[in-house]
């Protein structure tokens, strides 16, 4: 695969039960940035190669995802549409396959029930993306896998699910091979840690899954620059991932594609 940049709509319903994007820091702090279907629309025409629409309290809501948000999206842009949250069922994947996505993502159910990755990889095929939220946890723990950290220290990253409210004690990089080994065709990948922060992306625990595993990693959480996607991308990412950046206007998507091939990268 050549190097994707991939847009992210995380949507959630307002006060008056309005479908719009929203976006926090360490997925808490949500701020409106947007329509989804108009953003949708915008990333299509700047030449995003994906779109990924995450309903990020469907799982927390206990409810299922918005299909007919969904429909809209997909009737809108041309790109493949990546679809995440409240996934817990063949079935769920089933009916947000028929709204129009191409690819689905999970997470929180993946972690409660694993074989379901395995059951969604065979009926579905290389379509099956598991999303893996994890959080720096700075102590040790001999059956963790460590990390380290630009300052030095060194760390273990912490799987947490229900929209980075709950943390479950899974090794990130071990759930990582163990998603692979269940059939997922690509890992979404996000450090809660630097979600919103526009620090950049973890780039330790990015270029330790993407070294760990052999399916392709997606890079996602703190973009602020131009400079912070080419790390992603010489740090193993095979996609990154942005929000803020492009929501707000900070950047086009056709402006980081100019730089990145400035820098050499093939797009």
């Amino acid at each position: 695969m050549t190097k994707r940049i991939i847009p992210c709509l995380d949507t959630t319903f307002d006060e008056q039960g309005k479908a719009v994007v929203v976006k926090g820091i360490e997925f808490e702090n949500l701020k409106y940035a947007g329509d989804p279907v108009e953003l949708a629309k915008r990333y299509d025409a700047q030449g995003a190669d994906e779109l990924v629409f995450l309903d990020i309290s469907a799982s927390v809501d206990r409810r299922d995802t918005m299909i007919s948000m969904v429909e809209q999206i997909a009737a809108q842009v041309s790109i493949p549409l990546c679809v995440g949250g409240g996934i817990k069922s063949i079935a769920d994947f089933e009916k947000v396959f028929d709204a129009g996505a191409d690819k689905v993502g999970v997470n929180t159910a993946a972690v409660k029930n694993p074989e379901l990755i395995k059951e969604a990889a065979d009926k579905f095929g290389n379509r099956i993306v598991v999303a893996i939220d994890c959080k720096r946890k700075l102590e040790d723990a001999e059956d963790k896998t460590q990390v380290q950290l630009e300052d030095g220290r060194s760390t273990w990253y912490d799987v947490v699910i229900y929209g980075g409210r709950e943390y479950t004690g899974i090794d990130a990089i071990k759930w990582a091979k163990e998603v692979q080994a269940l059939g997922a065709a690509e890992i979404l990948l996000t450090s809660k840690d630097r979600d919103g922060t526009t620090d950049g992306y973890d780039i330790p625990i990015t270029k330790a899954i993407a070294e760990a595993v052999d399916i392709p990693v997606i890079a996602s959480g703190g973009v602020g620059t131009v400079e912070h996607i080419y790390d992603g991308f010489v740090n193993g990412a095979d996609a990154c991932l942005a929000a803020s950046i492009f929501h707000y206007g900070t950047y086009t998507v056709g402006e980081i594609k100019n730089y990145l091939k400035e820098k050499g990268l093939t797009l």
